[in-house]
């Protein structure tokens, strides 16, 4: 009877400690957490780049803002700047709502712990004293030793040593949950802060993007100011914008003729080939008939050659084939793959300088301080550092290096059907004809006399120019 309310003990006091455990590692609040942890780790990889962003054109714009002379280059660089401050702003206000979310799970889970030890430490109160009780009642020795055999006194050891574990692992799960207990409250109290910590570092952010902000009307009012300066700096761009246009259009129409050229004189060849070819079956069909004409009137049986080359069908006069529409207007095999895997390449070119940010976008926009004009880019403009090399984005042939006026240098490559053009080079390193490979270098970037060190890219698709902005590997 003792034996059988020992095992009994034992096992139902095992069984809460497993139980209380077990539903604290399955419940919804540690899921919560490890959801909460996979959005800390996003938040904190967006605010790296974000913050190696703001660092590249702080120094950028450092190198702009040391000529004095307030320039467009500058303001676009402080407009970026204050795009990516305000952005850091909303990573920082996602951050404090991300620990208000932590804060409140830990707390949570606090509460959890903190009902298991209570349970854990009353049912540990309660073996205590039943086990008292029973001292009381029996003793462990004279239960032993009023065995009736050996057997029995061994299996009544067991069975009291049992219990004794069972004791000693009931505290050392209660000091396991105090443990778990006391690392959620020391995580709570980080918590906190990081909490304080990140509300200094959004009311810093703030205050440097309000200066920000009074620097770029300062940059505005000065250039406001030169309005007749802009004007004709504007309608500079504008030429130089159209006599780059018109030298690319001029560039793949080129290409475009000599690509159809190359595939008449290959398919005129072929048919060359198929007509030549014919004219053989047909004299040799015609010299078999021959044979068994004269076999048959000279009594004798045709060859079975003969028999064969004149059964066989002739074959058609060879016709002008539509071009296989995989060949992408008269590309080779070649030209198809490159274009192919240049397509696939959609969102992951990389950039073409290591360092810089987009100064202006892609596309028709209000000029930044002329009131009523508006002005479009063709590509993008990526404002770098001085003397920053320029990369090829991708494998290709260079089909043009020139040099313009408001362009400095400029170098086209092509990609099967698609061209990427690198503008505003001081220095070019490769030739007309030349095989290039993705992030080989082409040339370095220009430095303008506002010390604006900026390089125009744009990407084309035939005639059709595509926002470079979608095929590049976003930072």
């Amino acid at each position: 009877m003792h034996a059988k309310f020992l095992r009994f003990s034992c096992v139902t006091h095992w069984s809460v400690i497993s139980l209380v455990l077990l539903g604290y590692l399955c419940s919804p609040t540690l899921v919560q957490a490890q959801q909460t942890v996979h959005s800390r780790q996003v938040l904190e990889k967006e605010k790296k780049q974000n913050l190696e962003k703001m660092n590249q054109i702080r120094t950028i714009l450092q190198q702009t803002a040391s000529e004095k002379q307030a320039g467009l280059g500058q303001l676009k660089a402080l407009d970026q700047q204050i795009q990516t401050q305000s952005h850091q702003i909303g990573l920082l206000n996602k951050d404090l709502q991300l620990t208000e979310s932590e804060i409140a799970e830990l707390r949570q889970a606090s509460t959890t712990l903190t009902k298991d030890l209570n349970k854990l430490r009353a049912e540990y109160g309660s073996m205590v004293y039943a086990a008292d009780k029973r001292r009381q009642q029996v003793n462990p020795m004279g239960f032993l030793f009023a065995a009736d055999n050996f057997n029995q006194l061994v299996a009544r050891y067991r069975y009291l040593r049992q219990y004794s574990d069972a004791r000693q692992s009931q505290v050392r799960q209660m000091n396991n949950v105090r443990t778990m207990l006391q690392g959620k409250q020391q995580a709570t109290q980080r918590k906190r802060q990081e909490q304080k910590n990140t509300i200094g570092a959004k009311v810093d952010e703030t205050k440097n993007l309000e200066t920000l902000k009074t620097a770029k009307n300062q940059v505005v009012k000065q250039l406001g100011q030169k309005e007749s300066e802009l004007k004709t700096e504007l309608a500079e761009s504008r030429r130089a914008v159209e006599q780059l246009e018109a030298l690319i259009k001029r560039l793949i129409l080129r290409e475009a003729k000599e690509r159809a050229e190359r595939e008449a004189r290959e398919r005129a060849e072929r048919d060359r080939i198929a007509r030549l070819e014919n004219a053989r079956r047909a004299a040799e069909r015609k010299r078999a008939e021959d044979a068994i004409a004269a076999a048959e009137k000279a009594g004798a049986k045709p060859t079975p050659a003969d028999v064969a080359k004149v059964e066989r069908p002739a074959e058609p006069e060879p016709t002008t084939k539509k071009p296989d529409e995989r060949r992408n207007n008269n590309l080779n095999d070649e030209e198809t793959a490159l274009a192919s895997s240049f397509t696939n390449s959609r969102a992951h070119l990389p950039w073409p300088v290591t360092k810089g940010f987009i100064s202006d976008h892609f596309g028709r926009k209000a000029h930044p301080v002329l009131k009523g004009i508006f002005v479009e880019n063709q590509g993008v403009d990526i404002q770098t550092n001085a003397g920053e090399g320029v990369r090829s984005v991708y494998d290709g042939i260079v089909q043009d290096v020139t040099s313009m006026p408001g362009m400095n240098n400029v170098v086209a490559i092509q990609h099967g059907d698609y061209f990427t053009v690198y503008a505003k080079l001081r220095s070019v390193s490769v030739r007309i004809g030349q095989r290039v490979k993705a992030r080989e270098a082409i040339g370095t970037v220009a430095t303008d006399k506002n010390g604006v060190s900026e390089i125009q890219f744009q990407i084309w698709k035939e005639f059709t120019k595509l926002n470079p902005e979608s095929w590049l590997n976003p930072r």
